[in-house]
């Protein structure tokens, strides 16, 4: 029998997650199945609730159900959701159990119309931690300036922590260290900081996928196509090395504190001509996460290489940045336009999420 890819990546201390959650998989044991197949977390956002509960009739008896009772829309979106992510949490709490707390996270994202809204970020932290009421639930926070804040309170009050739309390496160390002041906080406190838990979430694939559009044309720009995304994230993983070995952080691990593991998101292959795994190949490595969708999950387990490479050639990723530069590409412009713009698509896949939602209950109150 052949090694199961998927299992075998945490010989290299990686953990695999799946970025994707519907009912049908809940209900029909999908899921289930993954987790035995070595998938150890799970994560959500806006734009996966929206294709989950706009298509097919999974949500529909509870849609009516709910719309009868007079609830709004909003309130049936996250009656919605709270059942899933409550359902994925049960799922997935034998990991949590059996993995001591590393493992067997679900994540569910405050509303990102909030993302530039710190003290609206922090409300709506506590009251999805406490409306869900899972030790192994994560609350996604953007790195946005605004959610830096956020993330400090959150943690100093015992939730744990996803850090979503990370793409700037600047941006990455605010987060680390917002963690460990959350966490410093708490320990001020007298508080227990061994039961926490965070990742920061780094994306990878929407870089290469900017980056090698401003490379078009340019004399030599097809030599670096490619190249950004992943020496953007290994010099993210150099410095959570640092950050995470220094003697601030020292400190705080012997009192049983956990690391704020990076974890690896939009790792689907957007352009074709690049190997469909290459964003998980080159980025294996001791307390990571690669949270996957199904597709990218499939391909990595049939065909994907097993080394330890986040730690290779950093130097070849500052060289990889710095040749950017010189050819004209602004890395700072890059990942500032993409935080941008991932805020406005999870934000535009919330708006789509509820107006495909209001037409679902208009559609149900006829048939009735």
């Amino acid at each position: 029998m052949s090694e199961n890819r998927l299992v075998a990546l945490t010989r290299f201390g990686q953990s695999v997650w799946i970025d994707f959650i519907s009912r049908d998989a809940l209900a029909s044991g999908e899921l289930a199945r993954l987790v035995k197949d070595g998938v150890l977390g799970l994560t959500s956002n806006p734009a996966i609730f929206e294709k989950a509960i706009a298509t097919g009739k999974a949500y529909d008896a509870e849609i009516a159900r709910l719309a009868a009772d007079g609830c709004s829309v909003p309130e049936i979106y996250e009656a919605l959701a709270l059942a899933d992510i409550r359902a994925a949490a049960d799922l997935l709490r034998p990991v949590y159990d059996r993995t001591g707390g590393l493992d067997g996270y679900v994540s569910l994202e405050v509303s990102p119309r909030l993302a530039r809204d710190t003290a609206g970020t922090i409300a709506e932290a506590r009251r999805l931690w406490t409306a869900v009421g899972r030790p192994n639930l994560l609350i996604k926070i953007p790195g946005t300036p605004e959610g830096v804040p956020a993330i400090r309170e959150a943690i100093s009050s015992g939730i744990n922590v996803n850090v979503t739309l990370l793409f700037a390496l600047g941006a990455y160390e605010a987060a680390a260290w917002a963690y460990i002041e959350g966490f410093e906080q708490r320990a001020a406190q007298g508080q227990d900081v061994s039961q926490l838990a965070s990742v920061a979430s780094f994306f990878v694939s929407r870089v290469d996928t900017a980056v090698d559009k401003l490379l078009a044309g340019k004399p030599g720009g097809a030599e670096l196509r490619g190249k950004a995304a992943v020496a953007n994230a290994r010099l993210a993983y150099a410095r959570f090395q640092q950050i995470f070995t220094g003697p601030r952080w020292g400190a705080l691990a012997r009192r049983g504190a956990r690391v704020q593991r990076p974890l690896w998101a939009s790792t689907s292959t957007k352009d074709p001509s690049y190997p469909d795994t290459i964003y998980v190949d080159e980025l294996i490595g001791p307390h990571t996460v690669n949270t996957m969708p199904p597709q990218t999950l499939e391909a990595f387990r049939d065909h994907g290489k097993l080394a330890e490479t986040v730690t290779q050639d950093v130097a070849g990723a500052q060289a990889a940045l710095a040749a950017l530069a010189a050819a004209g590409v602004d890395m700072d412009a890059v990942v500032t336009d993409l935080l941008t713009a991932g805020v406005k698509a999870f934000a535009d896949a919330f708006d789509r999420l509820e107006a495909g939602l209001a037409a679902k209950v208009a559609a149900l109150q006829k048939i009735q």
